[in-house]
């Protein structure tokens, strides 16, 4: 494989699909990092403000390769259910969470974990596609592009703060290591 060759069924989409790139920056050793961002209790802490539930698969602690996880929360004032596996696994460095079911078109969301000098550097590449053909494209391009941002910025903060104090403590898995 070429170091471009995406590593998703998604690949062939990707220069149509909205991509969201984030960076996060955290001083916390890379291991915690990667537990907290795998931990099904600490999303559902970062998104308390949608009531976030994992209701069947993976309902608490880490989630590993293969496993899934199902959610049910309220986006733009409609409850919603959404069902992604683990595609991708290499721990504690990468992994990989791709739609199954739910109202998108497709979701796959790549986490890339790298060690630095003062810590951890957290990488997010989250490729997303509507439904509804234009009108899907026409909304991400109004709204829901800058939602979903909105919601990895607030999830990533969510973790840099547990990983960097002593939150991560209360949040099981994330000290075994």
């Amino acid at each position: 494989m070429g170091k471009n060759t995406q590593h998703t069924k998604y690949a062939h989409l990707s220069a149509c699909m909205p991509i969201i790139h984030l960076k996060t920056s955290i001083k916390a050793p890379v291991e915690r990092c990667f537990n907290l961002a795998t931990s099904i209790d600490l999303h559902m802490v970062s998104t308390e403000g949608t009531g976030e539930k994992a209701i069947a698969g993976r309902t608490s602690g880490q989630i590993l390769l293969n496993e899934t996880v199902t959610w049910r929360a309220k986006h733009l004032g409609v409850w919603q259910t959404l069902t992604s596996r683990i595609t991708a696994y290499d721990y504690p460095n990468f992994f990989t969470d791709e739609m199954l079911e739910g109202a998108f078109k497709s979701i796959c969301h790549h986490h890339r974990f790298t060690k630095t000098k003062d810590g951890t550097l957290m990488e997010d590449e989250f490729h997303f596609e509507s439904p509804l053909g234009i009108l899907g494209k026409l909304f991400n391009y109004i709204f829901l592009t800058d939602y979903l941002k909105q919601l990895l910025e607030h999830r990533n903060l969510v973790i840099k703060q547990y990983a960097e104090g002593d939150g991560w403590k209360k949040i099981p898995g994330a000290a075994e290591f």
